[in-house]
């Protein structure tokens, strides 16, 4: 929602893990990694089997650290590819994982979005169609969720109390102040 918003009042936004799955499917490189590495069960009639792939992963730490070094540095280099080619004033990339992923050095501002566990939880199994169990399971295979703001420039609130909208154009008004004082530097 709140990248929805950011796209709204003209920001390109990048969504790291559509993508991600976009490339998993279409790049012929990943496509041979993830196949040799899980089997070619990873792939029913061209697509890519999260059903399968999740099963494996969420399961074993060490499967998910093996996956996200094939999928993350593909990921990470057509995101920078995407992001220099962007000529607003700024733009987004909407991603899960770019503390995991160690991308977070790539970008000048982070904003974390916030919203109370149990939210995430309802919110995840709704979009996804997702077990709660299932949800979980991924959630304890990220970073913990106040150690990931704490390490955000700013935080939106997500929980339904707080509006969203307001918060999102106190953010985009300062990022277009930054933009304005960093072309005044050059």
């Amino acid at each position: 929602m709140v990248a929805k918003i950011f796209a709204t009042l003209g920001a390109p936004v990048y969504h790291a893990d559509a993508r991600a799955k976009e490339l998993m499917e279409s790049d012929p490189k990943l496509i041979e990694q993830i196949k040799t590495n899980f089997s070619e069960k990873a792939y029913l009639n061209g697509k890519l089997n999260t059903a399968f792939l999740s099963g494996i992963v969420f399961q074993d730490k060490e499967k998910l650290r093996l996956l996200n070094s094939i999928v993350h540095p593909s990921t990470i280099a057509d995101g920078k590819e995407w992001m220099n080619r962007q000529k607003t004033a700024y733009a987004i990339k909407e991603a899960a994982l770019i503390f995991e992923s160690g991308s977070q050095t790539e970008y000048d501002f982070i904003i974390g979005v916030h919203a109370p566990r149990s939210m995430r939880i309802l919110r995840t199994m709704k979009r996804d169609n997702a077990e709660r169990d299932k949800i979980i399971e991924r959630m304890e295979q990220q970073l913990d969720e106040s150690m990931k703001m704490k390490l955000c420039d700013v935080i939106i609130e997500n929980d339904d109390e707080k509006m969203l909208i307001p918060q999102v154009l106190e953010i985009h008004q300062r990022l277009l102040l930054m933009d304005a004082e960093g072309k005044k530097n050059d």
